[in-house]
């Protein structure tokens, strides 16, 4: 299962396109408010998720990846959330995958997750980074449990690495192929 947490202010691009993407592959993505049912992006668009984190619990005893978009005041939701701390130790004890996107690597980065480790984020978000490689000439990178990715416009690209991630090269590449990136 792939839990894609998104409080108010959440930056729709780097939400719905992994989503998509990511159920194009064939993988169950369930959408996580923890702003409750219907969570409004950064842009004003509202998103009815699949489940609140209320009804979800404090645990992801099924999670092969989590994801965290970016968008302000989104990932800083996301960074306060009582229960981030377990979602994320939850699936990376379970073998899983994280992936953050333009602002929310540095829920990743203020955590110590990230040290010692390559990673992006969007631009003037690298001090929460600190202990980090950081190279923002890549879009996308992926450091054993973690990928991390630049912005709004690296969204396809970072999808496609999650699919990679947990279905295999062919995979992504024939998601490629049917959305026409390549």
């Amino acid at each position: 299962m792939v839990y894609l947490i998104l409080a108010n202010g959440f930056e729709e691009i780097e939400a719905l396109t992994p989503a998509d993407v990511l159920r194009r592959a064939g993988l169950e993505v369930k959408t996580v408010g923890i702003s409750g049912k219907n969570v409004v992006g950064a842009h004003g668009i509202t998103v009815m998720c699949d489940v609140t984190a209320e009804q979800l619990g404090d645990t992801l005893p099924d999670a092969e990846m989590l994801i965290f978009p970016g968008g302000m005041p989104g990932a800083d939701n996301i960074d306060k959330y009582p229960m981030t701390d377990r979602y994320i130790k939850c699936t990376l004890d379970g073998g899983g995958f994280v992936g953050a996107i333009c602002a929310s690597p540095m829920i990743l980065g203020k955590r110590g997750y990230l040290d010692g480790r390559s990673a992006v984020c969007f631009p003037g978000f690298e001090d929460y980074l600190a202990g980090s490689l950081v190279d923002l000439t890549r879009d996308v990178v992926r450091d054993g449990q973690f990928i991390t990715s630049r912005c709004m416009g690296t969204a396809l690209p970072f999808a496609l690495e999650l699919v990679e991630c947990l279905l295999g090269k062919e995979k992504r590449e024939s998601v490629e192929k049917a959305v026409m990136a390549l």
